[in-house]
């Protein structure tokens, strides 16, 4: 059973970052892509940025593009969503998720293994 631990989260100003941090517990698969998604309240949960198994391939949302990056560390079994220049419209809970699989895909019904989420405030 894969685990997924978020952590990161916070309270930031409009144009702030953060780095959000994901650490999987079973990273000896190398066949696992990760996907960062994000549930507003009232919203749908939708796919931010997903990364392949080899880190090679990575999706960004058109909402993120420029500004989000993904990246993975298969040695500290840890992938990052670094969020810079943070709008309002960034809050909400985010989640990292894990499916077998070596093609990259960033819908969230195509992914078995969820973390608990970790809060994204933006405010002024």
């Amino acid at each position: 059973q894969v685990q997924l631990v978020e952590s990161g989260g916070g309270l930031v100003q409009p144009g702030g970052s953060l780095r959000l941090s994901c650490a999987v517990s079973d990273f000896t698969r190398d066949d696992f892509a990760i996907g960062w998604f994000r549930q507003a309240p009232g919203k749908e949960r939708e796919g931010v940025s997903c990364i392949s198994s080899s880190g090679d391939n990575t999706h960004y949302a058109d909402s993120v593009k420029g500004r989000f990056t993904i990246s993975r560390d298969n040695a500290k079994n840890t992938v990052y969503l670094q969020i810079n220049s943070l709008k309002l419209e960034d809050t909400a809970v985010y989640y990292c998720a894990a499916r077998a699989g070596i093609e990259l895909e960033c819908r969230p019904w195509r992914y078995a293994y969820w973390g608990q989420g970790t809060q994204v405030t933006v405010s002024s």
